[in-house]
């Protein structure tokens, strides 16, 4: 069972789903992202996710575009990305990397799995990379003891959901909705369902990602999936310069919010 799998068990042993926050590397600066996702960690997130940044982020909504876009040009690279996670999984939380597939590409697919796992790092979150076209990324990563999350969405059709089930290590990633990152007044109606979909092909815990902003909807999301994942109402509070105290804060909320009333 790998760090992130334990990471899921404890939090269903505790009648609760487990909490995955996002940052990317370099937001609002190398450092400030590291204490940041360290804030993250000792506040009660059980996963943490590493956004290593990228030039055209095609999922990503305005917020988390906009902190990737003032990463790059502070010259954030795919160093400080593994110093992040170095720094970050000292916490004794497992860290996943959330990186678009061409970076991966360029620096070296075995490279990166190399260096990831020398790191700390527990794997990697592809929201770009098909399964079809990911064998070399499966190689590297049974080489390396890396977990590899692949996403699923409303618009998978059930083949498909198991296809992207059966290549996933540590969970699954249950895209909530069609359409980019970013805080949402009210969770996808989808959601529930696509949860319920992905357990008929897999035994692996599913998160639901995309919209969760608060605590009433990572609430709403605990009832029914294994994993609430969190990355812009995260990244908000940084771009609006109010520190480490507002990560704690929301952080905290957002771990009280995922506990299910007692059965």
């Amino acid at each position: 069972m790998s760090a992130v799998s334990e990471a899921f068990a404890r939090a269903a042993a505790g009648n609760r789903a487990a909490l995955v926050g996002y940052l990317p590397a370099g937001f609002p600066s190398v450092g400030g992202a590291i204490e940041a996702a360290q804030a993250m960690a000792q506040a009660g997130a059980d996963v943490i996710e590493i956004g290593l940044p990228y030039s055209d982020p095609l999922m990503d909504g305005p917020v988390i575009a906009d902190a990737v876009h003032h990463a790059l040009a502070a010259g954030t690279r795919v160093a400080d990305v593994l110093r992040t996670v170095e720094a970050v999984a000292a916490t004794g939380v497992p860290v996943l990397v959330m990186t678009y597939w061409n970076p991966v590409d360029r620096y070296g697919v075995r490279a990166f799995a190399r260096d990831l796992a020398t790191a700390g790092g527990s794997g990697l979150i592809t929201p770009d990379l098909t399964v079809e076209e990911a064998s070399p990324w499966l190689d590297a990563s049974d080489e390396h003891g890396l977990d590899r999350v692949f996403l699923v969405a409303p618009s998978s059709v059930d083949r498909r959901v198991a296809m992207i089930a059966r290549a996933c290590r540590g969970f699954v990633y249950a895209a909530s909705l069609m359409g980019i990152t970013g805080t949402r007044d009210a969770v996808s109606g989808d959601a529930a369902s696509l949860v319920k979909r992905v357990r008929e092909h897999t035994s692996l815990p599913v998160a639901v990602g995309l919209g969760v902003s608060n605590g009433p909807q990572a609430a709403q999301v605990a009832a029914f999936a294994d994993g609430v994942i969190v990355g812009s109402a995260f990244v908000r509070r940084l771009a609006a310069h109010q520190g480490i105290p507002a990560i704690r804060a929301i952080t905290s909320e957002l771990a009280s919010a995922v506990r299910r009333p007692p059965p």
